[in-house]
Formats: C-alpha cells, sequence, structure tokens
C-alpha cells in the first residue's frame, strides 16, 4: 500500500516548501548574474576595441618647445635646415659656405666648420639628397661642386647618450667639376650611395649637365677610386626653375618658369633620355615650390595659386609610363614652404601668412593647423616626424614638437577607393608590410570585409541546403530508429575542431578538386539526377516491393546510388577532361572564358566551412520541426492535407522562427571562422567574387597580421578596428535576426 503524503501543514511540507523557494531563488539570482555577466562582458570587450581603435582617428597637435635667435646670426641667409633621429641636434648650412651644428631646445651652437672653396670661387647654387642620406651639395662659381655628408656619431659614456654631429666628405674634399668650362651652376641636384654618385646641374648658359662618378673599393686594402663622367641632358627645356634626381639615381624631373616638368630616363647614363614633358600648372599660375614625395616615387607640385599637386608615374594600356596628376591640396594663401617627411607620405606647407598645414596624401586629408608667429623661410622635419624646425622671415627659429600618430588613416583611406603609387588606377588594397621604408601603407578594409562576406556566402550556399533539407526530413519522414543513430552521428559533427578541417581542406581537399575539377562539377549535375531517376524508378516497382522496406528507411537506398555516382563522375573526369576541355579544364577556363583558378579558393573554403556550419543549422531546426505539437500535424491531416501539405502550411510556419534562428547562428559562426579560412583560401585580399578565387577574411586578416604588428602602430590598431568591424557586423545582423524571429514567432504563436 502506497504512503500516504503528509499533510500540507505539516512541518515537513512547509520544510519541504522553504527549500524548493531557496532554490528557485537561487537559481533565478544566478542566472540574472550570468545574463548580466555576459552583458557586462560584451561590453567591456566593445569598449576595450573602441579604446584602442579612438587614436586613429584623435587630430594631431603641435606644441612649441622653445624660441631662438638664428645660430650664427642672421647675417647671411640659410641654405638647408636638417635634424638628426633624436631631433635633439640641428644643423644649418649657410650662404658664406658655413655649417653650423646647435642644440634644437635652445639654439646653443655645438660645432661650427667653414668650407674650404677653391680660390676665387663663390657659392652659386646648393642641393641637398634625400633627408636619409644626408648629402648635401654646393655648386660654385668656377662650374665645380663639393659634395659633403653631416653625420652623427652616439655613444654612451656612463650610461648616458651623448650625440657628436661631424661633417664628412664621402666623395673627397676636392671640388668635382660639372662643367669642364667653367661657367657657374645655377642649379643643383644631387645623390649619392655607397657605390654611385650623381650630379645634375644646369649652368648660367642653360645647358642640363649630368656627372656620374662610380665608386669602387678595393677589396684588399679598401682603397676608393672614383671614376667622373658628363653628359649633358639633350633636349632639356628653357629657363628651368627647378632641379629633382630621385635617390636611385634613374629619373631627373626637370621644370620651368612656365610650369612645364621635363623627365628624364638616366637609368643608363650612357644614353639618358628625355621621356616626357608635361604641363603641371595652368598658363597664369608658375612653379613655386618642386619636392620629392618619401622614397621618390611621387613629386610634389607647388604653383603660385596656392595648389600643391601630387604627380606620380603611371602605366597606361600600351605599358607606357606618363607623370599623372593624382591629387591636390589648397593653401589659399599661398605656398611659401614646402617640406616632406622623411618615411612617411606625408608634408608640411606653410603659407604667406605663417600658417602651417601638414597633410598627408594617402588619406587625402589635412592633419595638422598650426599658426606661426610670422612667416617661414626655411622648415626642417624631424626623421622620425615628431618635430619641427622652422626659420622665420625676422630671423627667429622655432623647435615644434609634433604628435602626429596616424596621418595614414582616414575614412577614405579605409572604405574609400585609393590610387596608390604605381597603381594604373584608385583600388581598394589591403598590403600592410614591406622591406622598404619608401612602403605606401594600403589599409583598406574593403578587400577582407568583402572576402568575408564572400566566404560566409559560399559557406551558407553548402550549407543552408544541406542542413535545412536533412533536418526536415530527419525530423518529419524517417524513422524513429534512424533518427537515434543519425541525429547524434551529425551533432558529433559539431565537436570536430576547425583546425582539422582547415587542414584537410588545405591540404587534401584542394589537390583533390583541382586534380578531378570535371568530376566536381559533373556532380552538380549527376547527383540530383541519379537520385531522381532513382525516386521514379522505385515508384514503378511493385508494391510487394515496397512493402519489404520499412517506412522512414526508404532514404538508406540511395546511399549506394550516391556512391556509385560519386565514383562513377571520379573514374570519368579525366576522359571527359580530353575529350571537352583539350586536356586541362584550368588551362581551357582561362583561355576560353578569361576565367582564373587559384588551387585554394572560394569553393575549397564554401565545402570545408560548409561542413563546419551544417551540425548547428541541422541541429535547431531538426529540433524545432521535430518539436511542432503533435496535434497540428494531426489535425491536418484529418482534414485531408497531405503529409506534404501538412509539412509546409503547417510545420515549417510554426517552426519557422526557430529555423531562421538557426540559420543566422550559421551565419554568424561563417562570418567569425577564422582556422578554416586561414589554411583553405590563399589568403589573398582581393576583390573578386568568382568562386575559383582566393579571399581573405576579417578573422583570418587579425590572426595573421597581428603578431607581427608594433604594439600602438598604425598597423596595430588598424587590425583593432577590423575586430571592431566584425563585432559591429555580427552584432547587426544577430539583432536584425532576433527582430525577424520574434515577428515570426508572434505571427505564427496562434497555429
Amino acid at each position: 500500500m502506497a504512503a500516504l503524503l503528509p499533510p500540507i501543514n505539516h512541518p515537513s511540507s512547509i520544510r519541504h516548501r522553504a527549500r524548493r523557494r531557496l532554490k528557485d531563488k537561487i537559481a533565478k539570482h544566478m542566472i540574472g548574474i550570468g545574463g548580466i555577466s555576459v552583458i557586462i562582458a560584451i561590453t567591456l570587450i566593445f569598449a576595450y576595441l573602441l579604446y584602442v581603435v579612438i587614436p586613429l582617428f584623435i587630430p594631431g597637435t603641435i606644441k612649441k618647445e622653445a624660441d631662438y635667435a638664428l645660430p650664427h646670426g642672421s647675417g647671411t641667409s640659410t641654405l638647408h635646415l636638417a635634424m638628426e633621429e633624436q631631433a635633439e641636434i640641428a644643423v644649418r648650412f649657410t650662404s658664406d659656405g658655413q655649417t653650423t651644428f646647435f642644440n634644437t631646445l635652445d639654439g646653443k651652437i655645438i660645432s661650427q666648420q667653414p668650407l674650404v672653396l677653391p680660390h676665387s670661387s663663390t657659392i652659386t647654387s646648393f642641393a641637398a639628397g634625400t633627408g636619409a642620406s644626408k648629402i648635401v651639395a654646393f655648386g660654385l662659381s668656377d662650374g665645380s661642386a663639393i659634395v659633403l655628408k653631416h653625420e652623427y656619431d652616439v655613444s654612451y659614456p656612463d650610461n648616458v647618450r651623448v650625440i657628436t654631429p661631424r661633417l664628412s666628405y664621402p666623395l673627397g674634399e676636392l671640388p668635382i667639376q660639372v662643367d669642364s668650362s667653367g661657367r657657374p651652376l645655377a642649379k643643383l641636384a644631387v645623390q649619392s650611395n655607397d657605390e654611385q654618385a650623381t650630379l645634375v646641374a644646369l649652368t648660367n648658359d642653360s645647358r642640363l649637365l649630368m656627372t656620374t662618378l662610380t665608386i669602387e673599393t678595393s677589396m684588399m686594402d679598401d682603397e676608393t677610386t672614383i671614376e667622373t663622367e658628363t653628359r649633358r641632358l639633350e633636349n632639356a627645356p628653357g629657363k628651368i626653375s627647378h632641379l629633382l634626381l630621385d635617390k636611385e639615381q634613374r629619373v631627373v624631373y626637370a621644370a620651368t618658369t612656365a610650369g612645364t616638368i621635363a623627365r628624364f630616363d638616366i637609368s643608363d647614363p650612357e644614353t639618358p633620355i628625355l621621356e616626357e614633358q608635361v604641363t603641371a600648372v595652368s598658363n597664369e599660375n608658375r612653379i613655386v615650390r618642386l619636392e620629392f614625395l618619401a622614397g621618390d616615387i611621387s613629386i610634389l607640385v607647388a604653383d603660385s595659386s596656392g595648389t600643391v599637386s601630387q604627380w606620380f608615374e603611371v602605366r597606361d594600356e600600351n605599358n607606357d609610363q606618363h607623370l599623372t596628376k593624382i591629387r591636390q591640396f589648397e593653401m589659399p594663401k599661398g605656398v611659401a614652404t614646402l617640406t616632406p617627411e622623411y618615411f612617411r607620405k606625408g608634408f608640411m606647407a606653410i603659407d604667406e601668412t605663417g600658417k602651417l598645414n601638414a597633410f598627408h596624401t594617402t588619406s587625402g586629408r589635412t592633419v595638422l593647423k598650426h599658426q606661426l608667429d610670422s612667416p617661414a623661410s626655411h622648415v626642417a622635419i624631424a626623421p622620425r616626424a615628431d618635430a619641427a624646425l622652422i626659420e622665420d622671415m625676422a630671423g627667429k627659429t622655432h623647435f615644434l614638437h609634433i604628435h602626429n600618430e596616424h596621418p595614414e588613416v582616414s575614412w577614405s583611406s579605409i572604405w574609400g577607393k585609393v590610387w596608390y603609387e604605381s597603381y594604373e588606377k584608385p583600388d581598394y588594397v589591403w598590403q600592410s608590410s614591406s622591406a622598404s621604408n619608401d612602403f605606401e601603407s594600403k589599409f583598406s578594409l574593403v578587400p577582407v570585409a568583402f572576402g568575408t562576406i564572400k566566404a560566409a556566402f559560399y559557406a551558407m550556399m553548402v550549407a543552408i541546403p544541406l542542413a535545412i533539407l536533412g533536418a526536415i526530413y530527419t525530423a518529419y519522414f524517417m524513422t524513429p530508429k534512424m533518427r537515434s543513430t543519425i541525429k547524434p552521428t551529425i551533432e558529433i559533427m559539431e565537436a570536430l575542431p576547425t583546425v582539422i578541417l582547415g587542414f584537410l581542406a588545405g591540404l587534401w581537399l584542394a589537390p583533390l578538386v583541382e586534380y578531378y575539377l570535371p568530376a566536381v562539377f559533373s556532380l552538380v549535375l549527376l547527383l540530383p539526377l541519379a537520385i531522381l531517376t532513382t525516386s521514379y524508378l522505385w515508384n514503378l516497382l511493385p508494391k510487394h516491393i515496397h512493402s519489404r522496406v520499412p517506412d522512414g528507411w526508404t532514404a538508406a537506398l540511395l546511399i549506394p546510388v550516391i556512391i556509385f555516382t560519386v565514383w562513377l563522375a571520379f573514374t570519368l573526369s579525366h576522359p571527359l577532361e580530353i575529350w571537352a576541355f583539350g586536356g586541362d579544364m584550368r588551362i581551357w577556363m582561362k583561355h576560353e572564358l578569361g576565367i582564373d583558378f587559384d588551387q585554394r579558393n572560394a569553393m575549397i573554403v564554401g565545402i570545408a566551412m560548409g561542413f563546419a556550419v551544417i551540425p548547428p543549422i541541422f541541429t535547431i531546426t531538426e529540433d524545432a520541426i521535430f518539436g511542432v505539437p503533435k496535434h497540428l500535424t494531426i489535425g491536418s491531416l484529418a482534414l485531408g492535407a497531405t503529409p506534404w501539405q501538412t509539412l509546409t502550411r503547417v510545420v515549417l510556419l510554426t517552426a519557422s522562427p526557430a529555423i531562421f534562428s538557426a540559420v543566422m547562428i550559421g551565419f554568424g559562426r561563417a562570418v567569425g571562422e577564422t582556422m578554416i579560412v586561414l589554411m583553405a583560401t590563399g589568403n589573398t585580399p582581393v576583390m573578386d567574387f568568382s568562386i575559383f578565387q582566393g579571399l581573405r577574411t576579417l578573422s583570418a586578416n587579425i590572426a595573421v597580421e597581428m603578431p607581427e604588428s608594433e604594439v600602438n602602430g598604425t598597423h596595430y590598431r588598424i587590425l583593432f578596428l577590423a575586430a571592431l568591424v566584425l563585432f559591429i557586423f555580427t552584432f547587426f545582423f544577430n539583432t536584425i535576426a532576433e527582430v525577424v524571429r520574434q515577428r515570426l514567432r508572434k505571427k505564427y504563436s496562434s497555429l
């Protein structure tokens, strides 16, 4: 006989109810704490991403550190100002041939060294090489030139850094004869490296001469010999006002007062060639400044109207190079000085009222503005671009500290097309590093965002039909015994590490698909055809044969058909390739269709990542369909609907909120997937939706490049910006998905 329950007012019943209430409260609070903790964690992640990213968009600042009188006095004019890397010591070259090294903070003179000039000669011109080379040259009235180099020796006595400036003569202390006729050198350009030096000079009788010095060092006794050869650059334009020589000593630019720029190719010093002449400014204006941008690929042209334009060579459809205007920056009050940065694609310009503007060409924006007390005559930018030394018209020197860490970043450089140096047209490009300091950073997030969407799209194209249709059959048509085997098997697939899937996709699947490419395409047609044919033939068989197969097990009959079809497609792959595609389908696609084929492409990603996305979509969809109340199904069938009508008009509508959630969860998994796309694609950030081309996603880009990025550098923060974009992207689509799911749930909850 069953034991009687104690009365409701019995002490044991009261204690039992109290324990249950306590458990309910604990569970309620724990669930609440867990939910709030998740929200706090997500908020903190978002806040940290913002904390790292925001400095990218904070404007730069300029702070005046010191003002002092011009070192060595204002009695002679300044020819050139420069600073060493630490911005502690500066050098001033003056028209009397004096070189003055001084402290940048107080103007105290450290050392002075006069230029030893030949008898009865005077200084008629001056030129400076690239900032990094520290080469300068004085052109003389006797047609010769003296080349110097300002250098800085660093030592650490008693663990204190001491910088000692000095002058050296890399080509010897004797003047180099440029013009054999002894005419004064009116304009001069110079570049030098360990193997060669070049001087380009304009004489006062308008001849353009080029002197090449070949430097050879003996391996036996380190003795250096210099061979000198001078040639005239023919067809030079008249009235040359500016000369530029690139650091590779391959190109000479000569600008005239009328605004024409001539480009000479001197890569073969024995046969210099005038490549082209272009009109850089309009007729009513003239060129007032001509400078190289860092890297000596682009030139900056400032005209009398206050416009500074960037030009570089662009290759046309005939493979010919033409000097092309790319972009321009406006300074309405004119350009008094123009100084490029050493290693970044930025420059500083000061107008005739003393207003300082710092521009960056890649981002196409003004990054700094500052008003000086008076107009400037000379500007020096520190190699690290963290300081500037300015000489004004009043003979005073101003030392400024600059904080401008991320000038290359702007909305247009991240999300818009940018015309990068040596590119044929504006484009979206991600290329974050290079072996050269002349490299122009390319931080467009468009290719990697596009790759993320592309990878997710092809993965969902594979996963959605297989997962949803498989879930429908498993939940609605399959026998319970088979379902008890199939469902756990597919759910176990979700436990497979994605790194294993990526490894298999990259090293096994990609070569297999490339080798049997005709088979892969033929399977797209053969598998549906084989399944439909088998189903049709099955329906033609007598009913007594049908009765031998239990209900829900008929799908198992398709397994040998699918295996045989796959085997047949792979067996006929090579004969088909020989017969239809001339022996190589990839080459046929390239020549006949103009489609390139990469071994690791979006198709491989779609198959591999689709395989990873199928389990969550299948599981949620199958549970939702199987969980539709039975009375809805029975009622529909009782009213005369067929099983198919019941499925499409009752079951799927009732389960649609959960099915939609399953699709969005799968999409979120595909968007955030890292290892599969990292290993199964070529990791090429290209803008091509072709299924045969590779890609790079936001997550893979972060995984690949974060270890090599400099902490708090532009590259580092841009990668965090990519993570923030991925975060917002996922949050946006999940929010939309939840809104749609709630509306579907409300709409079909009455069924």
